[in-house]
């Protein structure tokens, strides 16, 4: 596919049920780790580059992907066996 970019990510989720006061805790905690200097580096020597963010923000990132790799899959005839 023309203009067709792809990346490899991973995101840290939580059981649907899980209180918000939980995920808002996570959430920062994570965050937080991926603002740290030794982490960044470790991170960044990887290839990697964070991403931190909300909550929300990740299920939007998701939904994004899920419709990309969609268009993906239906422009290659893809099919499951």
């Amino acid at each position: 596919m023309p203009g067709f970019e792809v990346t490899g990510w991973f995101g840290v989720s939580a059981p649907k049920n899980t209180p918000p006061e939980i995920v808002a805790l996570l959430n920062r905690e994570i965050n937080a780790a991926m603002a740290d200097p030794v982490i960044k580096a470790r991170l960044a020597d990887l290839g990697v580059t964070p991403m931190p963010g909300s909550p929300a923000e990740f299920g939007e990132f998701i939904i994004r992907e899920t419709e990309k790799w969609a268009r993906v899959v239906k422009f290659a005839g893809i099919k499951a066996e």
